[in-house]
């Protein structure tokens, strides 16, 4: 593989998952600006500022680590209680746990972006905010289906034609490549066929790809059957006759034929099928991902052989896009290859960020249906309303959880550089 294209395909990967990210934060910006929301930020990526520009009442910009993204909406949890009023009053802070802290920080910072008007998340609807939050996965989804639909509609998916590419001489013995003088002409070769010829029909019924034409002549070893073939623009019908080879402990026919390879366009649903599909696989790789990083865990220390259809960090499929790009394979293959895994890496942000868990987008959305249920269970019953959920007493799980998830990074990564997966 050269180095160049290896690189460039890591390259393409990286800028492909930062679109990614860029419309998945998209997802959230555009309905909350729609519902009247203030949003601070809008930004691609974590840690130092690298560009950034404001418009209107939004900075705009990328950071220097690009594993992410996020917008910054005013009063995403309802403003602190009691410890704000003694913060300005003058009054000093009690003295909290670890937790605890983290819990008042997380309050009062939060509080710094509610300002004096009604402009605030938290303040919103339940379904406004189930739609803001679930804006930025479903993005990730659409971007799924469209990747999936200009791979199979647009490039079209690898498939055996009805264009003979060759014909055999011989029917070999015993599966061997080569012929021998001893051995039997090959029954297409017999029936006349030629490189070039398009297959119209095989014993009266048509075929749209080579895998129909050669099923009906496996099932006729030792019969005549007519074969309607194109040549030259003009339809010809040869008579062929399949010699018996037993196969599996079963006899089917053999014709001496190899059929052109294509890509063959799919019609435009056939992308929303695909995403549909893989979405059932991710689910299941995310269902079981903490057993699958311990597995790749111990793969490093046993120097097992890790599942192939195991989780991968972002380092995994760089390396895995290099290798695409800098396979030995034609150009569109390539191209092909690249924009199916970056479908997948989309699904696998659509699943994976509709985890109920915070400070993922689907722990913000069971806390918003949770306030939901909540003020329907008051009205069911005349009471009075609730105070909305305050989703920073769930600082201390939602610390856990990050410190789980950069864990799970931080082993997936270094077996992607130690024991990485490769296609080959």
């Amino acid at each position: 593989m050269t180095v160049i294209a290896f690189v460039i395909g890591i390259v393409v990967l990286v800028v492909g998952l930062a679109v990614s990210i860029a419309v998945h934060e998209l997802g959230h910006l555009a309905p909350a600006k729609a519902f009247g929301v203030r949003v601070g930020q809008y930004m691609i990526g974590f840690g130092p500022t690298l560009w950034s520009r404001r418009k209107g009442e939004t900075e705009y910009g990328f950071k220097a680590l690009p594993l992410g993204g996020y917008i910054s909406m005013a009063g995403m949890y309802p403003p602190s209680p009691a410890e704000r009023e003694r913060a300005e009053a003058g009054q000093p802070a009690r003295k909290t746990r670890f937790f605890s802290t983290m819990v008042q920080e997380a309050r009062m910072a939060n509080d710094e972006t509610l300002g004096d008007d009604d402009r605030v998340f938290y303040k919103l609807p339940v379904w406004k905010r189930v739609v803001i939050m679930l804006g930025g996965p479903f993005m990730n989804l659409v971007m799924a289906v469209l990747l999936f639909t200009i791979l199979f509609s647009g490039i079209g998916v690898q498939t055996a034609t009805t264009t003979v590419a060759a014909v055999s001489t011989c029917v070999p013995a015993d599966d061997a490549s080569d012929c021998t003088a001893t051995d039997p002409a090959a029954p297409a070769a017999a029936a006349g066929f030629e490189a070039g010829d398009v297959i119209v029909s095989v014993d009266g019924t048509s075929v749209a790809d080579f895998a129909e034409a050669s099923a009906i002549i496996q099932d006729s070893p030792g019969q005549s059957i007519a074969v309607v073939v194109e040549r030259d623009g003009a339809t010809e019908t040869l008579t062929l006759v399949p010699a018996a080879r037993e196969v599996n402990g079963e006899e089917v026919g053999f014709a001496g034929i190899t059929s052109q390879v294509d890509y063959v366009r799919q019609p435009v649903w056939t992308g929303a099928v695909a995403a549909m599909e893989n979405t059932g696989a991710v689910i299941g790789v995310v269902a079981q991902l903490p057993v699958k990083v311990y597995d790749t865990a111990a793969s490093l220390f046993t120097g097992a052989d890790r599942d192939p259809n195991g989780p991968l960090s972002i380092v995994g499929a760089g390396v895995i896009a290099g290798e695409v790009a800098a396979a030995d394979a034609p150009i569109l293959n390539r191209v092909a290859g690249i924009i199916q895994l970056l479908a997948s890496l989309n699904l696998a942000l659509f699943v994976f960020n509709l985890i109920p868990l915070l400070p993922l987008d689907g722990g913000h959305i069971a806390v918003a249906l949770w306030d939901g249920i909540k003020r329907a269970w008051a009205k069911l019953f005349s009471r009075p309303a609730p105070k909305p959920v305050d989703a920073t007493k769930l600082v201390p799980v939602t610390f856990v959880v990050v410190i789980l998830l950069f864990a799970m990074g931080g082993i997936l990564i270094v077996a992607d550089l130690v024991n990485p997966l490769s296609i080959f």
